[in-house]
């Protein structure tokens, strides 16, 4: 599959799609949506909207026409904060437990992986899944972990909380008596007998460990990005934003671009770059953009920027030990800001607390009176408890902020570290759209967050929790047409393209999702269930199924 350039006018010629007899959503105010019936495809493009009549009149003797018996149809769901690449690096490799509903269901999937795979096999759950999800509400233990699965080694982790080993997966890893802890991380041990409890904790122990498994295949990281992008277009996904990872080099990008000049992708993808070494963030920095030139790309896949990680010491993690940055640090933000300003790239920025905004923005002002960065699309990423006054800041400044679902999984956590009332009003999301600073909608996926979209959604619109913590407040949740809305065209403007995607209007790429249920509709807790039975990306089918099946 190839993409072609989003702009480009389609011929004037009979439809070469036609969907009819559904809802095809374009948009609302005050939270009521407004539908038509049906709408023409011409080369990827939208070319009409309206009533069956009016639409049917383009159809010719070739055109598809598919009736979606009134079904739903919304914008192609857009992911403007996910880890792509990383996560699909070792897709194969991994088994998900998202939204799998108790804990012995979740043992079943990994029994079902021991018995497919060699004997021996690593089994690894690597984050998006929470004990609050299983009727359970308790994470495996090692000791059920070695007597379900002794010879295979087993890792299995929570969030960046914490990861379980059983025996083997403990020997695997060394974690022995008188093993040392790793920098930046640490081996639980049992009080009374100084021995590692299969517990640990920090970025540098999962990193230890990780290290330690078979590295994945290069054609099994190209078919994994594949599945992935696969998996997310059957939850109506039709477009992500990759913002980079911890220490992720260049290198790690060959697979997906593989598998692009293979005309493989399904999803459309928008790189933002980041730095992936302490100390040489400027280089590495300034090296991607004399190398990858901003923008460079098809509709498929698209550099777009720099983000999310800019400076180690300026990075908050999951904002739940306070803000670390010093001076010198600071100092280095803002030579890497004035960098990306002056070469005129958009800038994502990871910044989760309201201090570590300030410090951020304190930074971008100072940019700014030199080189405008109004026009360039630079944001934050999380800043769930953030303050009014930093709000007005950014709305100053022209930026957007991109919001994730964290903390259906770590509400309780965050509110021991900011308070109840940080929590219960974060993030401020009708505070953010009042005064009309670009809102997007994502996951964080997959390690933090669950790649599905509909859980986020779920979120945005009732505020609840998997864990237990805070529930957001009324006067701060979105209806369901300003959630679709941040998950579709407010999610576009990350990479410039509010114009291009996200409505369903004429003139718009053709990127949709016809849904298995009415997403207007349906009770609040069946949000998470929603699907996509056919999703189109540029006019084209990239997932079927049930009636669509063979599409």
């Amino acid at each position: 599959m190839t993409g072609r350039r989003l702009g480009s006018d389609p011929a004037q010629r009979p439809a070469d799609l036609v969907l009819r007899g559904g809802a095809v959503y374009r948009g609302g105010e005050d939270g009521a949506p407004t539908f038509d019936e049906a709408l023409a495809v011409t080369e990827g493009r939208i070319v009409a909207v309206g009533s069956e009549r009016e639409v049917e009149r383009l159809a010719g003797s070739a055109t598809v026409v598919v009736d979606v018996e009134g079904r739903t149809v919304v914008p192609g769901l857009i992911d403007s904060h996910l880890h792509l690449v990383r996560a699909g690096l070792t897709w194969r490799d991994e088994i998900r437990w998202d939204e799998v509903p108790s804990l012995d269901e979740a043992l079943s999937l990994l029994r079902s992986e021991a018995d497919r795979r060699p004997p021996g096999s690593w089994l690894r759950v690597v984050g998006g899944w929470h004990p609050g999800q299983f009727a359970e509400l308790r994470m495996p233990t090692r000791e059920e972990l070695t007597e379900r699965f002794p010879k295979n080694p087993v890792y299995v982790q929570l969030l960046y909380e914490e990861a379980v080993l059983n025996d083997a997966g403990m020997l695997g890893c060394g974690i022995v008596p008188g093993a040392e802890d790793p920098p930046g991380g640490t081996f639980a041990r049992d009080p009374a007998t100084g021995e590692p409890t299969g517990i640990v904790r920090g970025m540098g122990a999962f990193n230890h460990c990780l290290s330690r498994m078979p590295s994945t295949h290069p054609g099994d990281q190209v078919g994994g990005i594949r599945d992935l992008m696969r998996e997310l277009n059957g939850l109506g996904l039709t477009g992500a934003v990759d913002v980079g990872g911890l220490g992720l080099p260049p290198e790690n990008y060959e697979p997906l671009f593989a598998l692009w000049r293979a005309g493989g992708t399904t999803l459309r993808t928008r790189l933002y770059v980041g730095a992936q070494t302490r100390d040489r963030e400027c280089e590495e920095l300034t090296g991607w953009m004399r190398h990858a030139r901003q923008g460079f790309g098809d509709g498929w896949l698209r550099y777009v920027g720099i983000g999310e990680i800019i400076v180690f010491g300026c990075h908050d993690l999951e904002g739940l030990t306070g803000f670390p940055a010093d001076d010198a640090s600071l100092r280095e933000l803002e030579r890497v800001v004035r960098e990306v300003a002056v070469r005129g790239w958009p800038l994502h920025m990871h910044a989760v607390l309201d201090e570590t905004a300030s410090a951020v923005l304190d930074v971008w002002d100072r940019v700014a009176r030199e080189h405008p960065i109004a026009d360039l699309r630079w944001s934050l990423a999380h800043a769930e408890p953030i303050s009014a006054a930093n709000l007005d800041r950014v709305r100053a400044l022209g930026c957007g902020i991109a919001v994730q679902d964290r903390l259906v999984y770590r509400a309780a956590d965050s509110a021991r570290a900011w308070g109840d009332g940080a929590v219960r009003h974060g993030p401020p999301l009708r505070d953010i759209l009042d005064r009309g600073i670009p809102l997007g909608a994502g996951t964080d996926a997959t390690r933090v967050a669950s790649p599905n979209p509909w859980v986020s959604l779920w979120w945005l619109v009732t505020g609840k929790t998997l864990d237990g913590g805070p529930r957001r407040v009324p006067e701060q949740r979105l209806d369901r047409v300003r959630a679709l809305d941040a998950y579709t065209v407010g999610s576009a403007w990350f990479s410039l393209e509010e114009h291009e995607r996200g409505r369903l209007d004429e003139s718009m790429a053709a990127d949709l999702a016809v849904l298995s249920d009415d997403y207007f509709t349906v009770d609040d807790d069946a949000l998470p269930g929603l699907r996509s039975e056919l999703t189109l990306v540029d006019g084209h089918a990239v997932h079927a199924t049930g009636p669509f099946a063979g599409l």
